[in-house]
């Protein structure tokens, strides 16, 4: 069966972002090497595409910074500076209002867009989130030749591995192996 062209394993949209420059294999392709493939990207995932509104090296800075913020969370050190300032910049994009809203019978206020954010601020937003929830842990896969970064916000924050197969099942392997020995 074929490789799809991308893969989406981060359970976030930044990080599947971030994982079109990473993969499985000692020298994974970069999937994301032209705007057609960002626009492919973008319909994969369901954004709403930043028409001619984004160069395409704006995109490919916006991966890098996302690319150093992954690995720096990865391994508990502090956010890059850059990559926070991108960010607000791209959330910035967004328009839309405060809004009182009801949750389970107290009041809360929220911020409510007036329209699906651009592809870049969906990317932004998603990774804005995920560094506002203290649970939530960002890892690398411990495959085999595996690069591919996820999010793990299990209790005991033991993933290890992006997906069960192959990855997981080359782990669990290795693991045993060692044990053995």
């Amino acid at each position: 069966m074929p490789e799809p062209e991308f893969i989406l394993l981060g359970d976030a949209i930044w990080l599947d972002f971030v994982n079109t420059a990473r993969g499985r294999g000692a020298a994974p392709p970069d999937r994301l090497p032209d705007p057609a493939a960002w626009r492919r990207w973008t319909a994969a995932l369901r954004l709403r595409p930043d028409g001619d509104g984004v160069a395409f090296d704006e995109v490919r800075r916006t991966r890098d910074a996302l690319i150093a913020l992954a690995e720096a969370l990865d391994a508990g050190e502090r956010p890059p500076a850059p990559a926070i300032g991108l960010l607000n910049d791209l959330l910035r994009r967004t328009s839309g209002a405060e809004q009182l809203t009801r949750a389970g019978g107290d009041w809360q206020l929220r911020f409510a867009a007036d329209a699906p954010p651009p592809a870049l601020a969906a990317v932004a937003r998603s990774a804005a989130l995920t560094l506002s929830d203290p649970l939530l842990m960002v890892r690398q896969c411990a495959g085999a030749d595996c690069t591919l970064l996820f999010t793990d916000d299990s209790v005991t924050q033991g993933r290890r591995c992006c997906s069960p197969d192959p990855c997981g099942r080359t782990a669990r392997v290795e693991r045993r192996r060692g044990l053995l020995r």
